[in-house]
């Protein structure tokens, strides 16, 4: 390519920053779901995981609000809103993401139950994907916060879906936190961002070592990033509760962090060589042990000079046993030039749309290794580990800078979701740690 790393870098943060707004309170759009009798109407602070307006022809759906997609762009937002410390806007954003987050804890699946007339709406070859009685009526209180998605317009979604995912409430409270140490708020939204806080560590409390499903939301168990990052937004946020005299809430919360790591220690295969991602509630062995969500963790939970983070041997161990899984296992990987590193997927045999490589996964890895560097003796050896990622990014993203879910480990061919906020919000938080650690 004839531009540099460093002026693709650049333009590529703008145009990342651009795109992923898009996704925040996109209440110029509506999403039609004729086949559920739906149409939505997206509200202030809702944040939608794409807003495409696709319904799997062939694109997936994506027009909703994840809790974990929405807290890993809101805590993108604020690194933006870092470097632009005057303009009111991010901020703003915040405000509506904290107060459309309370709103949705008033949810109740029993309404639903109640009156039913919504299923006559329902298109009879969709009736198939709805919710039972049952899974909607257990849909109140507490058990919100492990509903995955939501309506981009703060209803139930009605669709049968994997749930209970508890990794929704501790990402969105680790980045709470960030936002409190970064900016001051003003009363109002001091405490709307305390009580939404408060809410999300008592859940993690409660509920870290329930067994959900996975990241992917495919399989139910004990899985290694919802404990990682539920032990480090309750360790970061005993500390904070501490700020507020809450000295008996801090304590508790510091206690179920440690019982989570020391979980988390289990989860070192040590003939293999890695962590694996996940222990299964039904007791199988799991075909998706070698996995990136074990480096995501790494980066959302943010721990350093520890286990578990990006400085933990073992941890670093581990994401050379995916690169060398994914060097072997594409194709695009296969041939590439010098100073270009792999492109990353999930994890081994992944069917889901082509099967291929996620931004977000290959943008995870040189953050990674960005931050590693930050604490390492060998920091250039780290910097140029991170750039061949970068580059390799740089290879499969077109002039335009539009990022997709995926792109194709044969053809790099961009698939799946367009515009994916989390793959934005991905490359925004990797520049960070670059410019931090050069």
């Amino acid at each position: 390519m004839s531009q540099t790393l460093e002026r693709w870098i650049g333009l590529q943060y703008a145009q990342s920053a651009t795109a992923m707004m898009a996704s925040i309170s996109p209440t110029a759009l509506r999403k039609h779901r004729p086949g559920f009798g739906q149409s939505i109407a997206p509200s202030k602070g809702s944040v939608v995981a794409s807003p495409v307006l696709a319904s799997y022809d062939p694109d997936p759906d994506y027009f909703f609000h994840w809790y974990r997609d929405s807290a890993v762009v809101i805590d993108a937002l604020r690194i933006l809103a870092e470097s632009a410390p005057a303009d009111p806007t991010a901020l703003e954003h915040f405000r509506d993401f904290v107060k459309f987050s309370l709103s949705l804890q008033s949810l109740d699946g029993r309404e639903l139950v109640q009156a039913p007339g919504w299923r006559a709406r329902v298109s009879a070859d969709f009736v198939k994907f709805l919710r039972t009685d049952a899974d909607l009526a257990a849909a109140h209180g507490e058990a919100i916060a492990a509903e995955t998605r939501v309506n981009a317009d703060g209803r139930l979604d009605i669709s049968s879906w994997p749930r209970p995912q508890n990794d929704g409430p501790p990402m969105r409270a680790l980045t709470l936190l960030r936002w409190s140490r970064s900016f001051a708020f003003d009363r109002d939204l001091d405490e709307g961002a305390t009580a939404l806080l408060q809410a999300d560590l008592r859940f993690t409390r409660r509920h870290w070592s329930t067994p959900c499903f996975d990241i992917w939301e495919e399989e139910k168990g004990l899985h290694y990033y919802t404990l990682c990052v539920s032990a480090a937004a309750l360790e970061q946020g005993a500390a904070w509760l501490d700020s507020r005299g809450q000295g008996d809430a801090a304590q508790a919360c510091r206690s179920e962090s440690l019982a989570a790591r020391r979980m988390l220690d289990d989860y070192w295969l040590a003939e293999q060589g890695y962590y694996r991602s996940r222990v299964l509630e039904s007791g199988a062995r799991s075909q998706k042990q070698l996995d990136i969500s074990v480096i995501l963790a790494a980066i959302h939970g943010g721990f350093r000079n520890a286990s578990h983070g990006v400085d933990d041997a073992r941890m670093q161990t581990t994401l050379s046993k995916i690169e060398s899984l994914f060097d072997a296992l594409y194709a695009i990987n296969h041939n590439k030039p010098p100073g270009r590193g792999p492109a990353l997927g999930r994890y081994a045999g992944d069917v889901y749309y082509s099967g291929g490589a996620y931004f977000f996964s290959t943008l995870g890895a040189a953050e990674f290794c960005f931050r590693a560097a930050a604490g390492s003796s060998d920091a250039r050896a780290f910097v140029s580990r991170g750039d061949a990622y970068l580059e390799t990014v740089r290879a499969f993203t077109p002039s335009g800078g539009d990022l997709s879910e995926q792109f194709d480990q044969h053809t790099g061919t961009q698939t799946s979701a367009k515009h994916l906020a989390w793959s934005y919000a991905a490359f925004i938080s990797c520049i960070a740690a670059r410019r931090a650690v050069r």
